[in-house]
């Protein structure tokens, strides 16, 4: 996961002792192509600590076509296109603590070109098998603006019942764009600490996943990961994302009948596939958060991993856990 780089003369006026509570995006085009990087390794079966799934592999390229076209989208935008609030709205959102780019608030329009550019960059009609694909497409670029407007309400809200889930993911991917652009124009002080740490501080949507990272001051702590903006903030190990209690918190694992028997594989050590994804289960809740350990994969993106590791999911969800929070780009319709 790519993060804003320090500029020079400012690693010597930091607080080494500090822990950064917020981790805002360096340039949404990184985000995505870094983003996009990933998808192929995991679409090749190359990311060892995933199990390969063969049958994934299509929707992996899939995913990655779209994040490379997000890429491509997000460089043109400008600052007047991402419409970003003056310092009075951000005077306002510090002093009331909330999110200075709330997904829920009115959003710029901009988003709708955005999704017609997405749309055009993915409609392929040379190939026989995106003929399903292209009807998804066309019925998205037919809606007029309201009911754009309101499919995009009802993804932001997480309302499966409110949302066409083979519309919805191209509906995100727009939103996204949007979103990790103008999260990437904030600085750090600019957004205040929210009074729940279950919702991205910059703009109030629901974490995917969760990355325990490594290096400098960020060292060995845990980040939530928003699936709107892609900024990361900081909640305390052992506690659950979706309540925040933490007496009945646990920690459950897939393991490859083809790995190392216990006894002669490293034991605390870095780099160990088996130890870098889990589901962090609460007994309070029965919800579930992933959480991707960077110590044992430098090159974790818990956006795209999560997508890849949905046996997870599975067997998860078969042992009586409700994930706490969706993946935008991945939608089965409404839930029970």
């Amino acid at each position: 996961m790519v993060q804003r780089i320090i500029e020079r003369g400012e690693i010597e006026s930091l607080d080494h002792t500090a822990l950064p509570r917020l981790l805002l995006p360096e340039t949404a085009a990184t985000v995505f192509t870094t983003r996009a990087t990933r998808l192929r390794d995991l679409a090749d079966g190359k990311v060892a600590g995933i199990a390969f799934n063969p049958a994934m592999s299509g929707y992996l390229e899939f995913i990655r076509e779209v994040a490379l076209a997000q890429a491509e989208i997000a460089k043109s935008l400008s600052n007047v296109d991402l419409a970003m609030p003056d310092q009075q709205s951000l005077n306002l959102a510090l002093d009331h603590m909330m999110p200075p780019l709330a997904a829920q608030l009115k959003r710029p329009e901009i988003w709708r070109t955005i999704l017609y550019q997405l749309i055009d960059q993915l409609a392929d009609k040379s190939k026989p098998e995106r003929a399903e694909l292209n009807v998804v497409l066309t019925g998205l670029r037919e809606l007029n603006d309201t009911d754009l407007e309101d499919q995009a309400n009802a993804v932001l809200a997480q309302r499966h019942e409110d949302v066409n889930p083979a519309q919805a993911p191209f509906i995100a991917a727009a939103l996204q764009v949007l979103w990790t652009a103008r999260a990437s124009r904030l600085k750090q002080q600019q957004v205040p600490m929210l009074e729940t740490f279950t919702l991205c501080p910059v703009c109030g949507s629901h974490p995917v996943a969760s990355l325990i990272r490594i290096g400098g001051q960020s060292q060995g702590y845990r980040y939530l990961q928003c699936g709107m903006c892609a900024s990361q903030w900081h909640m305390v190990r052992v506690k659950c994302a979706s309540c925040e209690q933490n007496g009945k918190i646990s920690y459950q694992g897939l393991d490859r009948i083809d790995a190392p028997e216990p006894a002669a594989a490293p034991v605390n050590k870095a780099n160990d596939p088996r130890k870098y994804v889990r589901a962090e289960t609460c007994g309070d809740c029965h919800c579930y958060t992933k959480i991707f350990n960077q110590e044992h994969d430098y090159n974790a993106e818990p956006f795209a991993d999560d997508l890849a590791s949905l046996t997870l999911d599975i067997l998860v969800s078969e042992a009586g856990y409700t994930r706490g929070n969706i993946n935008p780009l991945l939608w089965f319709g409404e839930t029970e």
